[in-house]
């Protein structure tokens, strides 16, 4: 009976290729949604891992979110490096993490911090140590990948957040490279991990914790001297709770009482994906109308073909065919209408995911990844399945009742 099937459907190539793009374009739009919004959600999850609150300056708290968690954005500003002490000293705080930011490598941002960040995001090194001295830098899987940095070399930082080979560079302060860090999947591999110390050198701006008295400022008043060290910032602060008082107590207060601004990573992505969820929403409302309108042009062609065939099928009944025999023949079509959709929906939707992430940087940054599979899909299958086995049912049982003798008669 498949043979018949394939048979009757090569009969009418030119029907049999357009039902089953028009279910493929459906299965991948689907596909697509799936893909990018659980990656999404999973990335967005994993790379927050450990963070509770962001301390930075005024602004957009998803902007100061996007820029210092996922290092997507431009930052809001720069905060004093008194806010790392008193963030230390408050009840509650179990670390908080310095970040500095403002310099790149090949698109690859530079992020002065401390050794206490890798290990939050769970990074060890594949090679070499641990960055310790000034100008020192580690660098993550994906920066080591696709820059080819061995342990050992010098490059030098270029000003911007993604500035290329192009923009201004620093020189007179190149970093070397002193460990490699293993995949992880999270934000880290793609970045330039240093001590704040140099991102500070590398602008000219001196270390406070350091001793300049006769070395650096000669006969500058201390009063002057001190403004100048004084100018020593920081982007933001990632802070890690060690009891829910402070997670119910701080955020509030420092949005409050200060200049700074707190922003809760679960909070502001949440808002974000309800934000992009709308979107997906209304484009996945599409694709189910292309899947179920693919399953009406499924079930209109098997409907005119078998009353072209109404005397084939009467035929069929005469030599002994039984009535399973004949659902089977016609069910068969529909599936293997189905089938061929469903199967080529899911080459487009996981193409057009690694075509979009290989092309757009910023997808690529997110971490979207054609060769993940979601549990999902194999329900996406078993609806296009189910529509084209369904619009297959209802011409097959239409033909069982029609009256052969006639059929035959009329075939005459």
């Amino acid at each position: 009976m498949i043979g018949l099937s394939l048979a009757y459907l090569r009969d009418r190539g030119l029907n049999t290729a357009l039902n089953i793009l028009l279910l493929a374009l459906s299965v991948a739009s689907l596909v697509i949604l799936l893909l990018f919004s659980s990656q999404l959600e999973n990335r967005f999850d994993k790379d927050a891992q450990g963070i509770d609150m962001v301390v930075g300056a005024k602004g957009s708290p998803l902007q100061l979110i996007l820029s210092s968690v996922y290092h997507v954005d431009i930052p809001t500003g720069n905060v004093p490096l008194d806010t790392v002490v008193l963030l230390r000293r408050q009840l509650g705080v179990a670390e908080a993490i310095p970040l500095a930011l403002g310099d790149s490598f090949r698109s690859f941002r530079i992020v002065g911090t401390e050794p206490a960040y890798p290990a939050l995001l769970g990074a060890s090194l594949a090679d070499g140590r641990m960055f310790a001295a000034k100008m020192e830098a580690v660098i993550g899987a994906d920066v080591a990948a696709r820059t080819g940095a061995n342990l050992g070399q010098r490059f030098v930082g270029g000003h911007g957040m993604s500035s290329g080979d192009d923009g201004p560079k620093h020189e007179e302060t190149p970093f070397i490279v002193v460990g490699r860090l293993k995949p992880t999947g999270t934000v880290i591999d793609r970045l330039i991990l240093t001590r704040v110390e140099s991102v500070w050198g590398v602008h000219g701006i001196e270390d406070p914790g350091e001793d300049h008295h006769a070395d650096h400022h000669g006969g500058e008043s201390e009063e002057a001297h001190a403004e100048h060290a004084g100018a020593a910032e920081v982007t933001a602060v990632l802070v890690r709770f060690g009891s829910p008082i402070a997670a119910v107590r701080l955020p509030g207060f420092i949005n409050r009482q200060t200049n700074l601004q707190a922003a809760v990573p679960a909070v502001e992505v949440s808002r974000l994906l309800a934000l992009v969820g709308v979107g997906l929403d209304a484009v996945r409302a599409f694709a189910v109308l292309l899947m179920l309108t693919a399953g009406l042009s499924i079930f209109v062609a098997l409907l005119t073909a078998l009353k072209e065939r109404e005397g084939d099928m009467a035929m069929l009944r005469v030599i002994g065919a039984s009535r399973a025999a004949i659902i089977g023949q016609v069910a068969s079509e529909g599936l293997i209408l189905a089938s061929a959709g469903a199967t080529l929906g899911l080459l487009l939707g996981h193409g057009v995911i690694g075509m979009a992430a290989a092309s757009i940087e910023q997808l690529r940054a997110l971490g979207l990844n054609a060769f993940a599979f979601h549990p999902g899909e194999a329900l996406i299958v078993a609806a296009a399945l189910g529509i084209g086995l369904i619009a297959a049912l209802i011409p097959a049982l239409r033909v069982l009742k029609t009256d052969i003798a006639e059929t035959l008669a009329n075939a005459r």
